[in-house]
């Protein structure tokens, strides 16, 4: 071997020397960092090491290796905040090479990488973004302190702690129906979820099919006759009819009901037949002929006001009140007025109700009434069954004690024919005072004045009669003088002279006949006439 060579030997020495001497000066200064210490094979190798929340910091890298060197016991994905941050190689730094007096005819030794200590793993919300990659070592260093892991750690935990994080109070557990109050409900948030264009549009709409609606129905109800009914006229114009339920309906079971087993088992019989309709009783027919009369009476008059009134006045129960209403409707009757009494008199209603004429069963709520000063009568129907006239009311009367004062029974009674004869001649120019049904026929003349008005005096549909037991000849005169000077009409002027009034009936076949004496009702009542007593005057301690 030549010197030459032996010089270049012990330079080379030489500088590999002095390159190991600089390798291991860097690789103690590495392994000063906490957390880092070289294993013999001269890599750097991680130590275990714990935080201040116990938390162990794994996962480093080799130096000489891609592949970690120490494996977590549980396997954990690497998130940004655990990437590892490359140091740079001792190799490449310039002070290295300036120091190498022979980097140039050797090529330096295999760059390992160098990973710094992984980052303590911090909760998700507290995490801070990831740092940026560190510029390499030409750039000019930073005069600041370098951060180590430590107080990068202690500084987010410091920020940590500073932040306020509130917690609420567990709120009651409560029910649906006790939290639906506290939310609007479903059209008010419909409501204000919806423009006012949208409101506005459907608030349109909807008048549309409410007018569309009503007109619909305006036409069906103009197409069915049977809808329309008349309204009743207003009591202060109308003619005011009462009628009790006896006297109106057949209800002579119920009564019998009654009278044999008491008020609780006929309440209990009239509940149990509520569905059953009550056959027509004595004054049914005239309620009937007084509907026709209202019924002519709008056809010339449409806005007329003074018509029939007929008013259900009884001392029944309301709970019987649901059978007269089944029966009413079942004929047709225009009855919309009920006075249902409950087991009083219903005497004391009867002015209430402005009533021009009662009519009942039950004589002494007739007389009753007729004390009152009201025109009333006990309804009596007749024996056998009799047609009537359904196109006229026809009504009669008897004249002295109905429709005169009782001054001339009074007479005839107390001191004979003869003398009730003379009274009558001696004042015949002499009205004679009004009897309790003056006022009913002057209802019926002030209608009729009605029809003739508009040339309807032949086909008047409203009738009078005055059935008399007078004579012409004796006493007639002032009967008629007396009419005259009231200023009635009566249609027939039938003097009997005694003579029984019962056939005449027959052929008048009135719709009720008006009397005050018993022995005439009877004689009529057995040849079929509807006959109505009136308990007024002299005579009535001598009727039986």
């Amino acid at each position: 071997m030549s010197q030459t060579s032996v010089k270049q030997k012990k330079k080379n020495e030489t500088g590999v020397r002095n390159s190991k001497e600089s390798l291991d000066g860097e690789q103690r200064k590495d392994s000063d960092k906490p957390g880092v210490r070289l294993n013999t094979q001269g890599s750097q190798e991680l130590l275990t090491k714990t935080d201040s929340r116990g938390y162990l910091v794994r996962n480093q890298w080799s130096r000489t290796s891609r592949t970690p060197s120490i494996k977590a016991a549980s396997e954990e994905p690497r998130s940004k905040n655990n990437s590892v941050k490359q140091l740079p190689n001792s190799s490449t730094t310039s002070r290295t090479s300036s120091t190498s007096p022979s980097q140039h005819d050797s090529p330096p030794p295999t760059p390992a990488r160098q990973s710094k200590p992984n980052q303590q793993s911090l909760p998700f919300d507290s995490r801070p973004p990831t740092p940026p990659e560190p510029e390499p070592s030409t750039r000019r260093p930073s005069t600041k302190t370098k951060e180590t892991p430590e107080s990068r750690t202690q500084s987010i935990m410091r920020t940590s702690q500073q932040r306020d994080y509130t917690l609420t109070a567990p709120t009651e557990w409560k029910s649906y129906s006790q939290r639906r109050m506290f939310y609007p409900s479903a059209p008010q948030l419909e409501a204000d979820c919806m423009s006012q264009q949208q409101q506005e549009a459907e608030t349109e709409e909807e008048k549309d099919d409410e007018e569309a609606y009503w007109e619909s129905l305006k036409k069906f109800y103009e197409k069915v006759p049977s809808c329309s009914r008349p309204r009743p006229p207003k009591p202060k114009h109308a003619v005011t009819i009462a009628v009790s339920s006896r006297a109106l309906f057949n209800m002579v079971d119920a009564r019998k009901v009654y009278e044999e087993e008491g008020l609780e088992k006929y309440m209990e019989y009239q509940l149990n037949n509520e569905n059953v309709i009550l056959t027509p009783g004595p004054a049914f027919r005239f309620v009937k002929a007084l509907q026709h009369v209202n019924s002519r009476l709008r056809e010339l008059y449409p806005n007329e006001q003074d018509l029939f009134d007929i008013v259900l006045m009884t001392n029944n129960h309301a709970q019987v009140g649901v059978r007269l209403i089944n029966s009413v409707n079942h004929y047709g009757l225009l009855i919309d007025r009920f006075c249902l009494t409950g087991g009083k008199s219903p005497i004391g209603y009867l002015k209430a109700y402005l009533t021009n004429l009662y009519l009942s069963a039950d004589s002494e709520k007739v007389q009753e009434a007729i004390q009152e000063g009201i025109a009333s009568a006990t309804m009596f129907d007749g024996a056998k069954d009799m047609a009537y006239c359904d196109t006229q009311l026809r009504v009669a009367f008897d004249g002295d004690a109905v429709l005169f004062s009782d001054e001339s029974d009074h007479i005839a009674t107390k001191h004979g024919l003869d003398k009730f004869f003379q009274h009558e001649s001696l004042f015949e120019n002499k009205p004679l005072a009004q009897g309790p049904l003056k006022g009913f026929l002057e209802d019926l003349g002030r209608l009729q004045k009605k029809f003739y008005a508009k040339n309807e005096r032949l086909l008047c549909p409203i009738r009078t009669y005055l059935v008399t037991a007078r004579s012409a000849a004796s006493s007639g005169a002032r009967v008629l003088k007396t009419l005259r000077r009231w200023g009635l009409e009566i249609d027939e002027a039938l003097f009997l002279a005694g003579a029984p009034k019962g056939p005449i009936l027959v052929k008048i076949r009135p719709h009720i006949f008006f009397d005050d004496h018993m022995f005439h009702i009877e004689g009529a009542q057995k040849l079929g006439t509807v006959t109505a007593h009136v308990p007024f005057g002299y005579g009535q301690k001598f009727n039986t």
